[in-house]
This record gives C-alpha cells, structure tokens and sequence, in this order.
C-alpha cells in the first residue's frame, strides 16, 4: 500500500455524497485530490504542489475587457467602432479628393493654357504624357499613403483599446 500524505483521505474510504463537486470537495476534484505525477518544484521535497487559481471576482485585463465591449456589440463597443470607421472615411475621402483634384486640374490646365497641348517632352505630348503615363504612378503613391495612413488608423484603435 502506497503512503499518503497527511491530511488527504484514502479515496477508497470517501463518505458517501463525497466526490467530485460535493460539499467538501468544492473544486470538482475526485476525492482524494488531483494527481501529480513526479511534478514538485525545485525546492520543494515534501511533495506538495502548490496550486492559485484566479478569484471569481477579478475584473478581466482593460485589454480584455474593450475588446469584450466591441466584441458583445455594446454602446461602448459601437462608439469605438463608429469612431474608427469614421476615421478611415475621412481618410478616404480626403485622398480621394487629391486624385479627384489633380485628375480634374489636368483637363482644365489645358483648355486654360492651350499652348501646352503642343508642348512635348521624351517624345509624346504633354497631355498624353501627364494623363497616360505619369498619372498611374501618381495614384499607385496616393493608394500607398492611404495604405500606410489606414494602418496608423487601426493601430490607433488597437491602442485606445488596450488602454481602456
């Protein structure tokens, strides 16, 4: 017969009602206590093991519990969504509003000036060369700015929510 330590009872001769969950066993152990196989931490000959479980009071981490707000759909959880859509929006917007600007001012450019439909550079005329050539550079460096200033957006937002 294997020797216990004191104060464990022998499982064999548990009361009856006693077991998993009873009264006297509340944290759904079988009787006789959880078993650790050769698991003692260093410094510690006696075989016992120390075991600390998170109370039911604590509150979650902040980090948990805004992302717990966004996640659930609650009031708190809608402000800080709609803040961040509305941020990304703006952006949008804003950028587009450069393309849409510079796209625009090209046509007007030359029906205002319209000796600078004649002018002509690396061989191709100057509307040709603004319009079909050097404004899909100009649009790829506004989509990698928008990319880049999206990116700081939601970084934002993850950080307001670790904070919270």
């Amino acid at each position: 017969m294997t020797e216990r330590p004191p104060g464990r009872p022998d499982p064999a001769k548990a009361a009856p009602g006693e077991g998993a969950g009873s009264a006297s066993n509340p944290v759904g152990q079988p009787a006789g206590g959880p078993e650790v196989a050769d698991a003692q931490p260093p410094g510690r000959s006696d075989g016992r093991v120390r075991v600390v479980l998170a109370g039911p009071g604590r509150p979650p981490p902040p980090e948990v519990r805004a992302r717990q707000e966004v996640e659930e759909q609650t009031q708190v959880g809608e402000v800080l969504v709609r803040g961040l859509i509305r941020s990304q929006l703006s952006l949008a917007l804003r950028l587009s509003l450069v393309v849409a600007g510079f796209l625009a001012s090209l046509p007007l450019l030359f029906a205002l000036a319209p000796g600078l439909t004649d002018v002509r550079l690396l061989g191709l005329k100057l509307p040709w060369l603004l319009l079909g050539v050097l404004a899909y550079p100009f649009v790829i460096a506004v989509a990698w700015v928008h990319v880049r200033l999206a990116e700081r957006n939601e970084q934002d937002f993850t950080e307001l929510m670790e904070r919270s």
